[in-house]
């Protein structure tokens, strides 16, 4: 069960330099469309910050073709700072008024990139280990997944996005509705396993998320086969655990040029959603990981929405497969 006090920074079980505190914002403007994702990973032990701020309206290889690339890994936590209420010499600020309900976040590159947002929880916090919340973790008897230790603690949570976005001259309003998540534990700068995070979302009634487990060892242009690991949708107000999912991702390297998606929620009830890849950018959150990410055109019945699907590999098992090629 997620608490008020989980909105803030959590006390570290050792002190291991790789321990993690993270909060990550995504949003889009689907008329362009255009991905956003702001990202802060606090490592308390070595008192540093890495935060990242990507902007994308195109399928872009590199980071540096999107529209816009920041990365710093380096930052320092200000003295005194509280989860709820901090602001980093990248330009990012992040306050919430609410815990675990509204978050405020403004972000300025002084070089013409801007963004202010007011994040609205559209549901309770999704704790990923608590079985009340959880079918999947009910249902089990073993190990459960938390991508290694890194989401040891971890909460997805879907709301309403609504301010304004700057880049370079044109300014887009933000009114969508999203995922954002808070992480906490031990997260190596080895990523060993891989993980598909994704959400579809088609208006304020009806959204999923869900995390996945797949396998990348069929190397790039292979169709993976997905199994669902955590998730939730939320239907007219009500939030439901996934009981069971399965999926398969047509790739394009490892970029998802479609997704397909059979899930079933904790009332029996089946969903099927198809998702059409729209734009593509390779994102490290941190040195040890990539996320293929993909902003999403997504199909539910006669239903149509938005939403991202991130899919993570570490670079080392990268290297190896192309080196096998």
């Amino acid at each position: 069960m997620i608490n008020p006090e989980d909105a803030d920074f959590h006390t570290p079980t050792s002190d291991d330099p790789t321990w993690a505190e993270t909060n990550f914002f995504g949003f889009y403007v689907p008329e362009v469309p255009l991905n956003v994702g702001v990202y802060a990973l606090f490592r308390m032990n070595a008192g540093v910050v890495i935060s990242t701020v990507a902007i994308n309206s195109r399928f872009v290889e590199s980071p540096w073709q999107a529209d816009y690339w920041d990365a710093q890994h380096h930052l320092p936590i200000p003295k005194g700072a509280s989860l709820r209420d901090y602001q980093l010499n990248n330009g990012l600020k992040v306050v919430s008024p609410e815990p675990n309900k509204v978050w405020d976040v403004e972000f300025d590159n002084g070089d013409g990139i801007a963004l202010n947002f007011r994040y609205t929880a559209l549901m309770d916090a999704f704790d990923i280990h608590d079985p009340h919340q959880d079918p999947i973790v009910a249902a089990k008897s073993g190990d459960e997944f938390a991508w290694d230790e890194a989401y040891n603690g971890h909460f997805d949570q879907t709301g309403h996005f609504e301010g304004e976005i700057e880049v370079r001259g044109k300014k887009y309003p933000i009114d969508c509705v999203s995922t954002m998540d808070h992480s906490w534990g031990p997260r190596a700068e080895y990523q060993s396993g891989t993980m598909s995070w994704l959400h579809a979302h088609f208006s304020r009634d009806l959204a999923f998320h869900g995390i996945f487990a797949f396998s990348a060892d069929g190397g790039p242009d292979a169709p993976t086969s997905l199994t669902l690991q955590h998730g939730y949708l939320i239907d007219h107000g009500n939030m439901y655990g996934l009981s069971a999912g399965t999926g398969r991702t047509i790739r394009q390297g490892y970029y998802a040029k479609a997704v397909e998606l059979d899930l079933t929620d904790s009332l029996g009830r089946s969903w099927q959603l198809q998702g059409f890849g729209r734009t593509s950018f390779p994102w490290q959150a941190g040195p040890g990981t990539v996320g293929f990410n993909v902003l999403a055109e997504w199909r539910c019945g006669e239903e149509r929405g938005w939403g991202e699907l991130q899919d993570f590999i570490g670079p080392q098992a990268l290297t190896k497969i192309y080196s096998e090629l």
